[in-house]
C-alpha cells in the first residue's frame, strides 16, 4: 500500500510513517519542513498552504498515486491561533488543498481533527454527535469543525471515502522540540528538570490525554478497516480513555522527576475548553481500538524517554 502523509515531521506523522514503514507500506511524506527525529520517512518538503499540493505527476515516479492520504499538516496550539487566527486560516487552505488533490484523483482521506470542535461539551463523556457550533471556542477549534465539514460535502458530492479521528493531547515520543512546539506535557518536563517554575492555566482543567501508542494503533486501525471498506465515512473520537487534570499532571511528572515543582496559578487561556474525556464506544467497536496506556504508565514512560533523548 502507498500512503501519502502530510506533516510526516510532526510527532504524529513521524510515529505513524515509522510504524508503516515497519509493515513494510510505501511511504511518502510531505511537510515544510525537515524532520529532526528521524531520515527514514522520504520527506517532499513543501508548503502546503502557500503552494498547493504536488500533482500525481510530481511526485516520485516509484511513488506513483498513493492509495491513501493521511492529512495531518495543521498549525496546533489553540492559544497561539487565538492570537494569531490566519495560522487557523491557513489550516483550512491546506486541507482544501489536500482534499481536491483527493479528489481529482479518488484517492481516500484520513483526517485528523480535534476534540476543540466540542468546545463546551457536558460530563462525563463526549460522544461524536454532540457537536454544537454554537459552543465553538476558537478559530483553531473553528476551522477545524470547517475543515470537518468540508469533507462530510466532498463525500456527498463527489463519493469521496474518508475517515475523521477527533484527538485528543497526544503525547509521548518525538514531541519535544521545545523549539519547534511547547505542548505542555514536555515543557513542564523541561522546565521541572531545570528547576524553573512552571505555570498551569487552571489546574482543575480535565482532559483525555493520549499516548502515542495508542494514537497510532487506532489510526493504523483505521487504515485498514477503510481500505478494505470495513468502515467508511465516519467520525471517530481517538484517546487513551485515561483522562487527568493539568493539576494531576504536573503533580505526576514531578513524581517521576523526583521534584518539587514552584507552580504559578494562571487563569485558563482563551479559547481553550476546559473539560474533554471521550466516549470511546464508536472506536472501540467499529475498529476493535483497545487503548492500552495509562496516564501514569504513559506519563512514565514520556518522563524516562526524553531523559534518554537529552542525554
Amino acid at each position: 500500500m502507498k500512503i501519502l502523509i502530510t506533516g510526516s515531521s510532526g510527532q504524529v506523522g513521524t510515529n505513524l510513517a515509522l510504524k508503516l514503514l515497519e509493515r513494510e507500506e510505501q511511504i511518502l511524506g510531505i511537510d515544510r519542513r525537515d524532520n529532526s527525529w528521524t531520515d527514514r520517512i522520504p520527506l517532499i518538503k513543501r508548503d502546503i498552504a502557500a503552494d498547493g499540493m504536488s500533482s500525481i505527476a510530481d511526485l516520485p515516479p516509484d511513488f506513483g498515486k498513493p492509495d491513501l492520504v493521511v492529512h495531518l499538516a495543521a498549525n496546533a496550539k489553540v492559544h497561539e491561533l487565538v492570537e494569531n487566527p490566519r495560522r487557523a486560516h491557513e489550516n483550512a487552505t491546506t486541507a482544501f488543498n489536500v482534499l481536491e488533490f483527493c479528489r481529482l484523483n479518488q484517492i481516500p482521506i484520513i483526517f485528523s481533527s480535534s476534540r476543540e470542535v466540542y468546545g463546551r461539551p457536558a460530563p462525563p463523556t463526549v460522544a461524536e454527535n454532540t457537536v454544537n457550533i454554537y459552543d465553538i471556542l476558537s478559530p483553531y477549534a473553528a476551522y477545524k469543525m470547517a475543515d470537518e465539514m468540508l469533507i462530510y460535502s466532498y463525500a456527498n458530492c463527489y463519493d469521496l471515502k474518508y475517515l475523521i479521528f477527533r484527538l485528543s493531547n497526544v503525547y509521548g515520543r518525538y514531541d519535544n522540540d521545545l523549539e519547534r512546539m511547547t505542548r505542555v506535557i514536555h515543557v513542564f518536563i523541561d522546565q521541572m528538570r531545570r528547576g524553573e517554575p512552571i505555570t498551569i492555566f487552571d489546574r482543575r482543567k480535565n482532559i483525555d490525554f493520549t499516548h502515542i501508542d495508542d494514537c497510532i494503533q487506532g489510526i493504523m486501525l483505521g487504515i485498514d478497516k477503510l481500505m478494505q471498506g470495513e468502515v467508511v465515512n465516519e467520525t471517530i473520537n481517538l484517546s487513551s480513555g485515561s483522562p487527568a487534570t493539568l493539576g494531576y499532571l504536573a503533580e505526576t511528572i514531578a513524581r517521576y522527576l523526583d521534584v518539587t515543582p514552584e507552580i504559578i496559578d494562571e487563569p485558563i487561556q482563551p479559547g481553550e475548553i476546559s473539560f474533554y474525556i471521550a466516549d470511546l464506544t464508536k472506536a472501540k467497536q467499529l475498529l476493535g481500538f483497545n487503548p492500552q496506556i495509562s496516564f501514569e504508565e504513559g506519563i512514565k514512560q514520556t518522563v524516562e524517554w526524553s531523559a534518554e533523548y537529552i542525554s
